[in-house]
Formats: structure tokens, C-alpha cells, sequence
């Protein structure tokens, strides 16, 4: 059982090492939360703020409470408390990530289809942004808009241009181009659909949670750091699997089964997303720090006359 002095907030596991984050988001990104109806999310929010209020119900045990919090990570978005989309949670990742990898590394010969998939993965990619985006920096439907159209010209403009481009290239170097449009979108995406962090700064506190001001450098070392750890969630698949598919294609087998091509890659893909998504989550701290000596002046200023030496770092969530 339970006991009410159970800080249901402290880490399960230690998040300043790779493995701990590892576990952590294991943890978080395990798909099958995805599929739970919203009213058992519901009850384990219920559950999770009766712990933080101390009245844990009689009988709980701690190992139902960390699954409470499990579900209330997986679904509920970490600045707000609301529950997120189910597309846009990275417990929605592997499903969706599959399919549309699948997809991409499937039909990459034609323009048409790699117009078509790679705005389909664009559109899931926004919503994914602006679902895990640092929710204190609010943006308007203009801007996000702007970043989808700007992100998904990118990708477009890459795939097109390199599919074009290798037409007489080596068959594995054409299978690699999804990879490269992706990994372009990415550096436009998740900055854009995030601007206004960049513009105004993002909150950055003490390390006991206390509000110390916005910084722009801060936010743009945890969009850099984002952008980074997308990149990676999506690089074993979009890399390996090409090479894996044009050595299996080979075999006679595989040219009489051509119809399972894709079904095969998406499957694949699944697998290397169920361990590249909380690997790569896993990169960098979900509370990101920063030296106080590599803030902007006025707010190093700022936080050097209110508390002195006291105060060496500042904390912030990165986002996902």
C-alpha cells in the first residue's frame, strides 16, 4: 500500500543519466497506451492529482499509482495538464510513425507519391510539434499556418529535387532521398511551429521550480536539441531499411510477393521505431538546464542582483 508521503513527481527512474531516461520513456512511449479510452486516462489524472493533494485512496498500491503516472506522462501534456491528441502523443509514434514510413520508403520512384507522402508526414509531423511544444510560449493559427506550409515546401522541395537528381544514381542512393527530405523538414518544422519560444523566449526557472524569467537562448538550445533527437528517431529505419529491402529484393522469393513490399517495410519500420522512439527521446534531459553565465545579459543580470551565487543554473522543458 501506498503512503501518502508518496511523491508521485519524483522520477521513477535517474533522469540525469541516459539509461534512466531510457527507461523513463520506455515507459511513456509504450504504444499500447495509445489505444486506452479517454475515460481511464481520465482516472489516472483523478488518481495522479489525489496523490499530489496527499489523499491517496485507501488501498492503492505504489505500483498502481506509478502506473497512473505512466498514463497521465503518456497522455497529458506536461506544462498544461490537458490531454493531447492521440496522433500528436509519442505513444502514437510507432503506429503512426510506421505507417507513413513504411509508405515513404515504399513509394519513392514517382513524384506524385512522394508528393503525397511526404505531405502526409509533414501534416503528421505538425501536429506532432505543436502537440509537444513548450505550451507557456503560445502561438496563433497564423504562425502555425506558416511553419506547416514552410516545413512541408521543404520537404517537398528536397524530395522532389533529389528524386529528380537521382534518376541515374545507384537504386539505394534514390531509396535514401525520403531520409533526407525528412531530416531537411525537420530543421524547418519543429523551429517554425515553435517560433514563438525563439521570439519571446521560453520560462526558465530555479531548481525548485521558481520563476526566474524568459530566455531565447534557452529556447533555442531545447529546439536545437529537439531537432536533433527527431533526426535520430527517424534515421535507423530510413537508413538501414533501404539497404536491408535491396538485398532481400534480390531473392526470387521476394520478386513473387512484390504486393507485400510495403507491408513488409512497415513492419520493419515498427520495429525500429518501438526502440528508436524512447532512444532518441532518451538523447537529452526532458528538464533541460543552462549555465546562468550563458544567458542574455539582462536576465543574468536580473537573476545575479535577486539571488547572488545561489542560483548557478536555469531549468526549462525542451519540449519533445
Amino acid at each position: 500500500m501506498a503512503s501518502t508521503s508518496f511523491d508521485i513527481d519524483a522520477p521513477r527512474w535517474d533522469q540525469s543519466t541516459f539509461m534512466g531516461r531510457l527507461k523513463h520513456f520506455f515507459n511513456i512511449t509504450d504504444f499500447r497506451t495509445a489505444v486506452l479510452p479517454d475515460s481511464r486516462l481520465d482516472e489516472a489524472k483523478a488518481l495522479v492529482e489525489s496523490c499530489r493533494a496527499g489523499s491517496v485512496p485507501p488501498g492503492t498500491t505504489e505500483e498502481q499509482l506509478h502506473y497512473a503516472k505512466k498514463l497521465y506522462d503518456s497522455a497529458f501534456h506536461p506544462d498544461t495538464g490537458d490531454r493531447m491528441n492521440i496522433i500528436g502523443r509519442m505513444s502514437f509514434q510507432v503506429p503512426g510513425g510506421m505507417a507513413i514510413t513504411g509508405a515513404m520508403l515504399q513509394f519513392y520512384r514517382t513524384v506524385p507519391a512522394v508528393v503525397f507522402w511526404q505531405w502526409v508526414n509533414q501534416s503528421f509531423n505538425a501536429l506532432v510539434n505543436y502537440t509537444n511544444r513548450n505550451a507557456a510560449s503560445p502561438i496563433t493559427p497564423k504562425q502555425i499556418g506558416v511553419a506547416y506550409v514552410t516545413a512541408t515546401s521543404t520537404a517537398l522541395a528536397t524530395a522532389v529535387g533529389l528524386n529528380l537528381y537521382t534518376k541515374k544514381a545507384p537504386p539505394l542512393v534514390a531509396r535514401w532521398v525520403p531520409f533526407a527530405a525528412v531530416a531537411a523538414a525537420n530543421c524547418v518544422n519543429i523551429p517554425m511551429m515553435r517560433q514563438q519560444e525563439v521570439l519571446n523566449g521560453i520560462a526558465v526557472t530555479d531548481e525548485n521550480g521558481n520563476k526566474l524569467g524568459h530566455s531565447k537562448k534557452a529556447a533555442k538550445k531545447g529546439i536545437a536539441q529537439v531537432v536533433v533527437s527527431r533526426i535520430t528517431m527517424a534515421a535507423p529505419g530510413m537508413i538501414i531499411l533501404p539497404i536491408i529491402m535491396q538485398r532481400l529484393e534480390k531473392y526470387k522469393f521476394m520478386q513473387r510477393i512484390t504486393y507485400l513490399h510495403g507491408p513488409i517495410q512497415v513492419m520493419l519500420v515498427g520495429c525500429f521505431l518501438v526502440f528508436m522512439v524512447p532512444a532518441a527521446c532518451s538523447l537529452f534531459p526532458q528538464r533541460c538546464s543552462m549555465a546562468v553565465s550563458k544567458l542574455e545579459p539582462e536576465l543574468r543580470d536580473s537573476i545575479v542582483s535577486q539571488y547572488g551565487d545561489r542560483v548557478q543554473h536555469v531549468y526549462f522543458n525542451k519540449g519533445l
